[in-house]
Parts: structure tokens; C-alpha cells; sequence
């Protein structure tokens, strides 16, 4: 398997031609947080206007760990209500769940044929998660098989992804290589749109933003709770006092502050970060209202949704019809190329 390093030489921008077609994904994890924001949805929203856009709620990944059957379609419409709320519009691209569309599992199981085990352990992700199992799912090996099915069922030819997702996705694309050679050229080998966040880190400074370690805020949450999140944001470990200098380009505070503060006060905040003349709380103050602000729409328009919760179910299900056209197109001919196709054969 190539390097995925390699990957990076394609197009990471959403510079990847006018007439791609981008596919993405995301866990229900509940109401989108910052991360979920500065690494995708900003994104995401800003490829609707060059690009043909699936966008899927991927229920069906969310299962290979711990979950509740109870909590699990609450998350997906909170989770839809984000989608919708920060500005995916399903008039320019196709929003919907991934257990909506069978065919996901049955190109998943096909690709089976040729995805090769010795990649699917060596994946970062499954040796990192499968080391803390006394009994490891199969689904968490086989994980990587069903995020190509994802990418292939569509024939996308760009995926947004962040940079631990590439050796994901460079998998993909040598599923899709080994499947051409053996059956004949279908698949597309997507190219990278590498998210200009980076690695978004929670509020502890250490660990990438993440609900499963509370470090993380919502990007709906009504203004107190959003103070009451960045208020225990970790700074310069090196500041004790007040009117210590202070490093903004080590301050986990300062690189949010970039995403959501006005460009004009940054300098400032900056320059009195370094000689001490602002105190950490009266920073992270400034942020929190610069989140609240840079929300107040999606909000709004989170809360018009919720009011009307059918809205949301339609959106969800008329996507789901586009995506089950373009799926079955696929699965016709993946059918057709692996000799399943009988019931044709026959009449021929």
C-alpha cells in the first residue's frame, strides 16, 4: 500500500476540478461541536457551491462502539439539526442517514472481496482502539471496508477529510484499484480535500476535541453554558499570574481565538497576551462571546427546526431517495461486473 503521505500531492483545498463530487460523513454523535465545525461543517457548507455534495449521517459506523439503541436516533436528528443549522442546504447537496440506504452494507460486503486484511490491521485507528478491547468486533476491523463503501457506492471523486483520515482514505483508494484491476475500471480513486483547520484540540489543550472526553463545546449551546465550557479552557501552562507574559502561539485559547474573534482584535489580543496586561479569564471571556456570536443564526434557525422536527425527518428522507438512485445505479453494475447479475444472464 502506497505511503499515505502520497495523498497530499492530489488537490487539499476543494481545488479538486469544478465538477467533482464530494462525499462525506459523520458519527451522531448529538449536536455538533467545535471540532466537528472547524474540521468539517465549515467546510462542507462552503463545497456546496463548486461541488455535487452526499453528505451522510453514518449511523451504521457509530455501532462498532459503545452505544445506546435508545440514545441513537436522537443523536442522528440532533446531529441533522447541526447539519441544517450551520448552512447545509439540501436544495445544493444530499443530506441523509446511512442505514437509509441498503446498498451501503451489501458494496461494503462485496468489497470484501478484495480489500486486503494485512491493510485493514495495520490501520492507525483500529490498532489504537482494538488494544484497549479484551474482544475485538469484527466491525471495528472491517470498519475501513464499509468507510469505502461509503466513498465508492457514490463514485465521489473528492473526500474533505482531516489528516488522520488519510491512510482511511488511502485505503479506499487502493480498494478501488484492486477492484478496477480484477473487474474492470468503475471506481474513481478519490482525492483528499484536506480540512485548513488542522488538528482541532479540546479545551484540556492535549487531546483532539472530542464529546468522549468532555472537552468540547457545542456549537448550539445557549450563551452561559458556552462561558461555562471556555472558562475552564486549559492557557499557557507557563502563565501563573495575571501579569505574567504570556506565549499566544502556544495558548490553545488564542488559536480558537483565530476561528471565531474578529481578525481586527486579534493583534491586540495578542500583544497584551505577551506583556501581561490581560488577564487569561478576561481572554477566554472575549472568546466565549465571540463563539456565541458567530452562532446566534445557527441558533436561530436550530431552534425553528426543532419546532418543526418533520421538516427535519423530510429533508432526511428526500435525500435519502437521491442518494438510493445513485446507489443502486452502482450496485447494478458492481452486480453485473462480479457475474451476479443472473436473472440478465438468463434472458440473454
Amino acid at each position: 500500500m502506497a505511503d499515505p503521505s502520497a495523498a497530499t500531492e492530489q488537490p487539499t483545498s476543494g481545488e479538486a476540478g469544478a465538477a467533482s463530487r464530494v462525499f462525506s460523513g459523520m458519527q451522531p454523535s448529538g449536536e455538533a461541536h467545535l471540532g466537528n465545525y472547524l474540521g468539517a461543517l465549515r467546510q462542507w457548507v462552503r463545497l456546496q457551491d463548486d461541488h455535487e455534495c452526499f453528505f451522510c449521517i453514518v449511523d451504521q459506523h457509530a455501532i462498532t462502539g459503545e452505544f445506546s439503541p435508545d440514545e441513537l436516533p436522537t443523536r442522528v436528528f440532533d446531529l441533522a439539526v447541526s447539519f441544517l443549522a450551520v448552512g447545509l442546504d439540501p436544495e445544493r447537496s444530499t443530506i441523509f442517514v446511512q442505514s437509509d440506504v441498503a446498498e451501503h452494507t451489501e458494496l461494503a460486503w462485496l468489497l470484501n472481496a478484495v480489500a486486503p486484511v494485512g491493510e485493514l490491521e495495520r490501520m492507525t485507528q483500529y490498532k489504537d482502539k482494538s488494544a484497549r478491547l479484551e474482544s475485538i468486533p469484527a466491525g471495528l476491523l472491517n470498519y475501513p471496508i464499509l468507510q469505502a463503501a461509503d466513498i465508492l457506492l457514490y463514485r465521489a471523486t473528492a473526500v474533505p477529510v482531516g489528516e488522520d483520515q488519510l491512510q482511511h482514505l488511502e485505503l479506499t483508494r487502493e480498494i478501488a484499484r484492486r477492484w478496477n484491476g480484477r473487474f474492470g475500471s468503475l471506481f474513481p480513486e478519490p482525492q483528499p480535500i484536506l480540512s485548513e483547520a488542522g488538528r482541532i484540540l479540546g479545551l484540556d489543550g492535549n487531546a483532539k476535541m472530542s464529546k468522549s472526553l468532555d472537552n468540547t463545546v457545542g456549537i448550539l449551546a445557549e450563551p452561559d453554558e458556552v462561558w461555562g465550557r471556555v472558562r475552564t479552557a486549559v492557557t499557557d501552562p507557563q502563565r501563573v499570574r495575571r501579569d505574567d507574559p504570556g506565549r499566544p502561539e502556544v495558548c490553545n485559547v488564542f488559536t480558537l481565538h483565530k476561528h471565531f474573534t474578529d481578525p481586527e482584535r486579534i493583534p491586540d489580543i495578542a500583544q497584551q497576551c505577551r506583556a501581561g496586561t490581560r488577564g487569561c479569564v478576561e481572554c477566554k471571556k472575549i472568546l466565549s462571546d465571540s463563539i456565541v456570536d458567530h452562532f446566534s443564526g445557527a441558533r436561530a434557525r436550530a431552534a425553528e427546526l426543532r419546532a418543526d422536527p418533520d421538516q427535519v425527518y423530510r429533508i432526511l428522507e428526500e435525500g435519502a431517495e437521491r442518494a438510493r438512485r445513485e446507489a443502486r445505479s452502482t450496485i447494478r453494475e458492481v452486480r453485473e461486473r462480479m457475474g451476479m447479475d443472473w436473472a440478465g444472464g438468463r434472458s440473454r
